[in-house]
């Protein structure tokens, strides 16, 4: 029972793994991969600082190519593959498949398979990859370091990845594309500028366990530390300060209610350089299909989230009663503010069909102006239950 009612808060115990579990064998290239490029970054780039010192040419390229392989992850591995957020020319998946690889995180087709898992099964210590139930270092990095069977490759759910030809000649191709993508990046800066031992310690070794253990710390650290404004139901948790390090994906409570949205950072001043990077590239003819969640439904989820939050600490508190008719009040508006949508969306969709297409703009128009005021009701219905809780906060 206690197990049951953890998860359904969304807390992380640490222990609640599947009896009797064995523990499956080691995987040693893994291993050696995460811990001689781990060795070789820590002692390689700080002795060379030291004893030669790094030219400026050797610090931008490997900031731009921290970047391409970064964003390459989260753009086109995460957003673009694994959600199908919006849709990309063949050049701009080229680019990713390429540099994607260079991550040394697996292929396309394998990164994506185990993702779609761990969205469907999140939290499942049986069934997700990377359970975050079943402790920071498992999620973080350990799942990788055995043949868990939570981890078996499955690619029925990624068929329709199989019918993109770069996904699959990435598959294919993909050993050989990453020793390249690893190796020809630092030789070629390193053959302009002079210095290889430079620019393989910096675009080499440092910028991969860099953009390992950036990409890993939304699998671990996103689901222990920030918080839940859209949803309880899971571990995933927002927090601006992993999004800077993680090119935007640290808003991961949004991401797990609303998966599909090509944003993980909704508001203009979220740092989402991936978000931007995808807009830009609509512009640019390269991106389109831009997945968005209607705002509506966005403070739908904060609303009703803030709205179960009031209710638990109105148990708590001495005057309860008081309290409660104040949030049934606001649970009832709610109620009314969900009637008022679905009741526009039906009556948009029934007139629709009844008018001729060139009246159709004006229908639109009309319902986004009711939608709009609905946006707002909630908007300021969610200003009411901060204030609540506030005071609820003060009186317990």
């Amino acid at each position: 029972m206690d197990t049951e009612i953890s998860k359904a808060k969304g807390e992380i115990s640490p222990n609640n793994q599947s009896v009797n579990e064995e523990k499956p064998p080691f995987l040693w290239i893994q291993a050696s991969v995460f811990s001689l490029t781990f060795l070789i970054a820590a002692i390689g780039v700080p002795w060379y600082a030291l004893a030669v010192g790094f030219e400026w040419s050797a610090i931008i390229a490997f900031i731009l190519f921290l970047f391409a392989t970064g964003l390459s992850i989260t753009a086109g591995y995460h957003r673009l593959w694994s959600h199908n957020a919006y849709k990309a020319h063949w050049s701009l998946r080229l680019f990713f498949a390429l540099f994607g690889a260079a991550t040394v995180q697996n292929s396309i087709l394998s990164w994506c398979t185990g993702h779609r898992r761990h969205h469907r099964y999140v939290d499942d210590n049986d069934k997700d990859p990377y359970s975050a139930r079943r402790g920071f270092w498992f999620s973080h990095i350990g799942w990788m370091l055995r043949a868990w069977p939570s981890g078996k490759e499955d690619l029925s759910n990624v068929q329709d990845l199989t019918r993109d030809p770069i996904v699959m000649w990435q598959e294919k191709h993909y050993v050989t594309i990453t020793w390249i993508m690893n190796l020809a990046p630092p030789l070629l800066v390193g053959f302009f500028t002079g210095d290889y031992l430079a620019n393989l310690l910096l675009m080499g070794f440092a910028r991969l366990v860099i953009t390992h253990h950036t990409t890993f710390f939304i699998n671990s650290l996103a689901h222990y530390w920030g918080r839940q404004p859209f949803s309880d139901q899971n571990t995933a948790k927002d927090n601006g300060l992993i999004a800077l390090f993680t090119h935007g994906e640290g808003y991961h409570n949004f991401h797990h209610h609303f998966q599909t949205d090509y944003r993980n950072g909704i508001r203009w001043f979220d740092y989402d350089p991936t978000k931007w990077l995808i807009k830009a590239c609509s512009w640019l003819g390269l991106a389109w299909d831009l997945k968005k969640v209607p705002k509506f439904k966005i403070r739908e989820a904060q609303v009703a989230m803030q709205l179960r939050r009031a209710e638990a600490q109105i148990e708590r508190a001495s005057d309860a009663e008081k309290w409660q008719a104040l949030l049934e009040q606001e649970v009832e508006a709610f109620k009314q503010c969900l009637e008022q949508w679905k009741a526009i969306r039906q009556a948009t969709f029934e007139e629709t069909k009844e008018r001729l297409a060139a009246t159709r703009r004006d229908i639109a128009l009309s319902a986004n102006e009711h939608v709009k005021a609905l946006e707002k009701a909630l908007k300021a219905q969610l200003d009411r239950l901060n204030a609540l809780q506030s005071q609820l906060q003060m009186a317990t």
